[in-house]
């Protein structure tokens, strides 16, 4: 078979782009017979889509083509997802399947497959950008008219298809996993983030995003510090509203270097969000022997099992004792975790995938 695939969003440093990196990756690795063509379009990034070209290009040269392009998003969502005009094949000649990505979808006379990661835009509009809203419900609409087959991380991620109308048989459920580069830092890189944010022991909250409820975090990290002196490091850019409060730090944007750091050196992670597809920084917390605080709905507990201590993510008293609970379950926890982090690798939903591309010839 040749297989395209839309590898555009890599070069945004998000989840979607976590999974696309390691998807194609590990494709390559268990995939000996298949071709593949890679599309990309970016106009402001592009160099970024050619650097993860070039990698693979000389290590799976005989297997993979490239087919990059100085296409901003704006073109591609009109073109595609307002007009639906111009077939993918246009650009990247004619393949068996296309895998698109979770920004549009493209006209194609191939069996189509795309990765719908959540339904955050839909189901929270009011803490998600306009604009992001509006392609989302283009993009659904051509994806529920056209598209053979689409894979969710999660079965809370089907279900809230099966609400939109979407088939069953049409679904499969691939859960994603952690980055390998996520690893328990050395001390001496522990110290070393520590000294950057001039940080003694402290807690662990990754994005600012309204979903992921930091006023409650904030309120939980009060009042389960009292009387005591660790911090709240917030991983993210502080937004409107977001309050410079004492104990608090906002990292703004970091490396992942910097990140796996940070995880490893935390008394917990706390990751109560109202709605998660998947919950990736869970897995990665797992893998830097750091206890996660998390929540008991959507697809969170789908993700951690029994490895973490769930929390009613609208209750501060409850997010506060799943704090204190973790910092004193600690090395349970951590235990917990690594067995946990065994369910998921990304050979294995490399393997699904390549299983749903196979259903094109049956």
């Amino acid at each position: 078979m040749r297989i395209g695939i839309d590898i555009s969003q890599i070069v945004y440093r998000t989840g979607v782009s976590t999974y696309t990196e390691n998807l194609v990756k590990s494709l390559f690795e268990i995939d000996k017979e298949n071709q593949y063509v890679l599309f990309g379009g970016s106009l402001r990034r592009r160099e970024g889509l050619l650097t993860f070209a070039r990698e693979l290009d000389y290590k799976y040269k005989a297997r993979v083509q490239s087919r990059l392009f100085r296409f901003p998003p704006t073109l591609l969502d009109l073109l595609w997802n307002r007009l639906h005009i111009i077939p993918v094949e246009r650009f990247i000649g004619r393949v068996n399947v296309f895998h698109s990505s979770d920004w549009v979808q493209p006209p194609s006379y191939s069996f189509r497959v795309t990765t719908i990661h959540d339904l955050s835009p839909l189901r929270f509009p009011k803490l998600t950008h306009p604009k992001i809203v509006e392609v989302t419900q283009r993009r659904l609409k051509w994806v529920k008219k056209e598209v053979d087959r689409v894979i969710v991380p999660s079965h809370a991620t089907y279900e809230d298809l099966l609400i939109l109308g979407f088939k069953k048989s049409k679904i499969r459920i691939i859960p994603e996993a952690a980055d390998d580069y996520f690893k328990p830092a050395s001390l001496k890189d522990q110290a070393i983030v520590k000294k950057k944010y001039k940080l003694d022991d402290f807690i662990l909250a990754v994005g600012t995003n309204k979903r992921k409820n930091l006023d409650r975090i904030i309120s939980a990290f009060d009042l389960a510090r009292a009387g005591k002196g660790f911090k709240l490091v917030v991983v993210g850019e502080k937004t409107e509203g977001l309050e410079e409060r004492r104990g608090i730090v906002y990292t703004g944007h970091i490396s992942k270097e910097d990140l796996r750091r940070l995880y490893s050196a935390a008394l917990c992670l706390v990751y109560p969000s109202l709605y998660e597809g998947f919950g990736l920084p869970i897995l990665e917390a797992f893998a830097c022997n750091c206890p996660v605080v998390t929540s008991n709905l959507s697809s969170l507990p789908e993700v951690a099992g029994k490895a973490a201590i769930m929390v009613d993510p609208f209750s501060v008293n409850s997010i506060a004792e799943g704090i204190s609970k973790a910092i004193k379950r600690r090395k349970g926890l951590i235990r917990a975790g690594k067995k946990r982090l065994s369910y998921f690798s990304w050979e294995r939903t490399a393997l699904l995938t390549l299983s749903v591309y196979r259903e094109s010839l049956l």
